[in-house]
């Protein structure tokens, strides 16, 4: 291959099919979304907050998403872009990645990106509950078993060890038969307990993680928890409003996001605070809790620079295995 071809303008187009069996074990993902999130807090990487616009059709229940930022660590400039026509729609929801080189100032990669919010997203998560959970934590649970959900439960076990008890609410057959699968795929001698009365596994669970759409349960509530207990809501619906203002500390990944994807959680005032940002903790700058005995609410959603090494990590594999095509849009 000459050094014109590699050096000429193109980007690698890669479909969601030739990600899907791309392995990167969860202790990679983690690993890779959390020194994400320290390089943003030591001021090396760069992301904006997302910018959501609801469509003007009522009937249509659409929204698009659209995100940018710089990624330090790997020195790459990401853009990513979500639509959904209806929130309950999996089938009508669409999300792409594209990654710049900055070294070289080239583009890279375009590629679908559901198969990178799917493992970013429960590496956000064991995080958290790496940094929030009270020390002695034994106790998970999962609740919900979307794409969201999917890998949550043994990237929580790859983080957290001495976890114990691992226990799942779902109401869709097949998003449950996937989570245990999943999870047996990198647990296999572990068991994950299913859970009919949703507020009673709350009360005895010390990770609390709420995935959930419109789901068959009762929206959660921070009150919930037993002391020390630890709340993650992943932009979820089954959340309570008020959850976040139940907590003794309240963090999320972003506050400026938080206003955005997150206002239902506003107080009186219209305004969401929170104590501190996921970023800061990772740093050491922020504790993660205060207290044993606190309980915490963790508001997680996306922010792209955890999304930028994941994809980039994906796509490496990928190409390294001769998928996707490459195309040389700029000649």
């Amino acid at each position: 291959m000459s050094s014109a071809y590699l050096h000429t303008p193109a980007v690698h187009v890669i479909q969601r099919s030739e990600l899907s069996d791309i392995e990167i074990p969860p202790a990679e993902v983690i690993s890779l979304v959390e020194d994400a999130y320290r390089f943003f807090a030591e001021g090396a990487s760069r992301c904006p907050t997302k910018i959501m616009m609801p469509l003007p059709d009522p009937e249509r229940d659409a929204v698009s998403y659209t995100m940018l930022g710089y990624d330090g660590a790997i020195e790459q400039v990401g853009f990513k872009t979500s639509y959904r026509q209806g929130s309950e729609n999996a089938e009508k929801y669409y999300t792409t990645i594209s990654l710049y080189d900055d070294t070289t100032g080239l583009p890279s990669v375009f590629m679908d990106c559901h198969r990178v919010g799917a493992s970013r997203t429960p590496a956000t998560t064991a995080i958290i509950a790496k940094h929030c959970a009270k020390q002695d934590a034994r106790s998970a649970l999962m609740i919900g078993t979307g794409a969201q959900g999917l890998n949550t439960l043994p990237y929580l076990l790859t983080a957290l060890p001495q976890l114990e008890t691992l226990r799942l609410f779902g109401t869709h057959p097949d998003g449950i038969a996937a989570s245990h699968a999943t999870f047996a795929r990198y647990f296999p001698n572990r068991r994950i307990e299913m859970v009919d009365d949703v507020p009673e596994a709350v009360g005895k669970s010390d990770i609390v993680v709420v995935a959930s759409g419109r789901a068959a349960h009762p929206k959660i509530r921070t009150s919930w928890l037993p002391p020390g207990g630890l709340l993650i809501s992943v932009a979820s619906k089954g959340l309570e409003a008020g959850a976040l203002h139940e907590a003794d500390y309240a963090i999320a990944t972003s506050e400026g996001q938080l206003g955005v994807t997150g206002k239902r959680l506003a107080g009186p005032d219209g305004i969401a605070r929170i104590d501190a940002e996921l970023p800061d903790i990772v740093a050491g700058r922020k504790p993660g809790r205060r207290s044993p005995e606190e309980r915490v609410f963790a508001f997680s959603s996306g922010m792209i620079i955890t999304d930028i090494p994941v994809a980039h990590a994906l796509a490496t594999r990928a190409i390294s295995a001769g998928r996707g095509r490459r195309i040389e849009l700029w000649t």
